[in-house]
């Protein structure tokens, strides 16, 4: 007995239409799709708050302008660890002064002249019962100075003084008048500048503000060694990885919701 094929049914064209839209349906997850949105704009903070704490950072001091003190090795600088008011130098030493912009004492800038003994105190005779020590000061450039100063030449001079001299004493020996602030800072060298002290200088516009003052060792950039030298500061980084960790903390919250 043969058995009659049963006709196809035909194919209903709103069914058609609507099928790509139940795939599509079935492919977007109703909580994917409301967590999508959220996401993007957390990203989007997360990522713009970054860029406000780093802006900071970068926008804070691009250095302090002072008076950094030197000691000669006989062919190179090497940055003083004590302040020219604690240092007592032995006859024979040299020294050096250098006032410019700079972040920290890795970054300072050299006295321009070689911390040559012989050379500087070739003039000025040893005496019984004093000592010489040879001092290089070097104004800088016109970039560091403050604004409407023009920086002296570069000078050497030979200090002829008392055995148990200070370095600050043999500098007052032969580059009158000298400053210093409060905390024994040396703020002037034969009155340059004439104003200012280890002041904090804007990385912006070059502009100078007033920063508290560093201790005895003589540079005002120890206390940007303080916190971080040149980089971001503890309180930036601190900063930026609390904005992270609640970043993820929200994005684990979304994803337990759904």
């Amino acid at each position: 007995m043969r058995r009659t094929p049963v006709p196809a049914l035909p194919r209903n064209p709103a069914a058609a239409r609507l099928r790509p839209l139940v795939a599509a349906a079935r492919l977007r997850n109703p909580a994917v799709a409301r967590l999508r949105n959220p996401l993007v704009a957390l990203l989007a903070a997360l990522v713009a708050a970054s860029a406000v704490l780093l802006g900071a950072g970068s926008a804070e001091a691009a250095g302090y302008r002072y008076w950094s003190f030197w000691e000669g090795n006989g062919k190179n600088w090497e940055y003083a660890t004590q302040g020219p008011s604690l240092l007592r130098p032995d006859d024979g030493a040299v020294q050096g002064f250098r006032f410019a912009v700079s972040e920290d004492s890795g970054d300072a800038a050299q006295p321009r002249r070689a911390p040559d003994f012989g050379a500087i105190c070739a003039g000025t005779p040893a005496k019984d019962g004093q000592k010489r020590v040879a001092l290089v000061i070097d104004p800088g450039t016109a970039a560091d100075a403050p604004d409407g100063e023009k920086p002296p030449a570069p000078r050497t001079a030979c200090a002829r003084v008392a055995p148990d001299a200070s370095s600050a004493e043999a500098l007052a020996a032969v580059a009158k008048p000298l400053r210093y602030d409060s905390s024994a800072m040396l703020c002037a060298i034969s009155g340059y500048p004439k104003s200012g002290c280890g002041e904090q200088v804007s990385g912006e516009d070059g502009s100078a503000k007033p920063t508290p003052s560093a201790t005895a060792s003589g540079t005002a950039a120890d206390e940007a060694d303080g916190d971080g030298g040149g980089g971001p500061s503890v309180g930036l980084l601190v900063g930026i990885g609390a904005v992270l960790l609640l970043g993820v903390a929200a994005v684990v919250q979304a994803r337990r919701r759904r």
